[in-house]
């Protein structure tokens, strides 16, 4: 099983305004009004400049670090707002991120064990229902699929909102939303924070994968032995 990306979602991320610079040049223009002096109109273009830039700074802060629970946080709001989903995964928990690997492991072999000892039509049939996360080029990409068929990122997308507070203890945290909903995370050990809400259900999902290709590994090897007598 391939081990869980660690290094990923410690870049700097920053917010840029789309409309602010296309809005300065009519803001500068509009205050040139019948009977303002050239001085006056000087000071107004050089306020309106440091506003400009003043404001640019502002909306060009970077996240906090993704080193602390409410940098985690932010980074998987802006993933779900972009629909980027795959560009969720290091933000979840270590236990998390290694059942999508497990799961899509165990589809992968029950499909190439289905491909090689079924009989049709039941080869066909399993091997596209195992196809989506057989295929999967990597966990993260298992974590989007389930992100988007079981409908988390529609919630996420619906319920996330701004940071009201954090609180810490030891390896756990919460983080409090303004609308009063609360986001579970766990300290993993390259010190990124990781949500562990999907957790269980990801678990689940891993423990189903392999006992499916248990079955299907029993079944098969009936198959194997029915054709050699």
């Amino acid at each position: 099983m391939r081990g869980a990306s660690s290094n990923a979602g410690t870049t700097t991320t920053t917010v840029t305004p789309k409309s602010t610079a296309s809005r300065l040049p009519r803001f500068l223009f509009s205050c040139r009004t019948p009977g303002v002096r050239p001085r006056s109109w000087g000071a107004i273009v050089v306020l309106g400049v440091v506003l400009f830039i003043a404001s640019g700074r502002v909306m060009h802060l970077p996240f906090p670090s993704d080193h602390t629970p409410e940098g985690a946080y932010l980074r998987i709001a802006k993933s779900v707002d972009e629909d980027h989903l795959r560009e969720l995964f290091p933000y979840l928990e270590t236990e998390a991120q290694w059942a999508c690997y497990s799961i899509r492991d165990a589809r992968a072999k029950a499909s190439a064990r289905v491909a090689t000892s079924y009989p049709e039509p039941q080869r066909a049939e399993l091997i596209a229902a195992y196809a989506p996360l057989a295929s999967a080029p990597d966990g993260a990409d298992v974590f989007a699929l389930f992100a988007s068929q079981k409908g988390w990122s529609a919630h996420l997308r619906r319920d996330l909102s701004g940071v009201a507070r954090v609180e810490t203890e030891g390896e756990r945290a919460s983080v409090i939303t303004a609308r009063g909903t609360r986001y579970p995370f766990r300290r993993r050990d390259n010190g990124i924070w990781g949500i562990t809400l999907f957790t269980a259900q990801l678990l689940a999902e891993s423990e189903r994968a392999a006992r499916d290709l248990a079955v299907v590994s029993a079944a098969a090897a009936d198959y194997d032995r029915e054709r050699k007598r």
